[in-house]
């Protein structure tokens, strides 16, 4: 992992990510066997975090460096309420300090109606061919 940069983040800077929530965004559509997996068509959690993640990430790209990206190292996150399909969802991230070479954030997610998930974030910003390459090192089961 590398942290090296020439620029620093704001304190409370914040990056948002919105979208309109589509089928492919429901709950009801994670399992590939929906006849024993049950889910309902609302906003699924994973969707949810995965709009937070992209908000953090937005805050931290003004510290890459050619060859990183940041990664997710921690999330916790509450999902308070259901949001349908059409739904217009953005998702908010707070930068709140460092640790290390861990950057945190406040997240939230909110649609037309109000709060649907809050938590906090934690991510590292890595070299794109390290990371690849322990990946590849990790090898696959067949």
């Amino acid at each position: 992992m590398s942290t090296s940069t020439n620029n620093s983040l704001e304190l409370n800077g914040t990056r948002t990510y919105d979208l309109i929530v589509q089928p492919s965004d429901l709950a009801s559509a994670i399992s590939s066997n929906a006849e024993i997996d049950k889910f309902p068509r609302v906003l699924a959690t994973s969707r949810m975090v995965t709009f937070m993640e992209i908000a953090a990430a937005r805050v931290l790209q003004p510290l890459l460096s050619p060859g990183q990206l940041s990664v997710d190292t921690s999330i916790n996150t509450t999902h308070s309420a259901p949001t349908p399909v059409g739904a217009r969802v953005t998702a908010e991230a707070k930068y709140i300090s460092q640790k290390g070479k861990l950057y945190q954030f406040e997240v939230i997610a909110k649609d037309e109606a109000g709060e649907v998930g809050h938590g906090s974030h934690e991510r590292a910003i890595v070299e794109i061919a390290r990371l690849e390459n322990g990946a590849k090192k990790r090898g696959t089961s067949q």
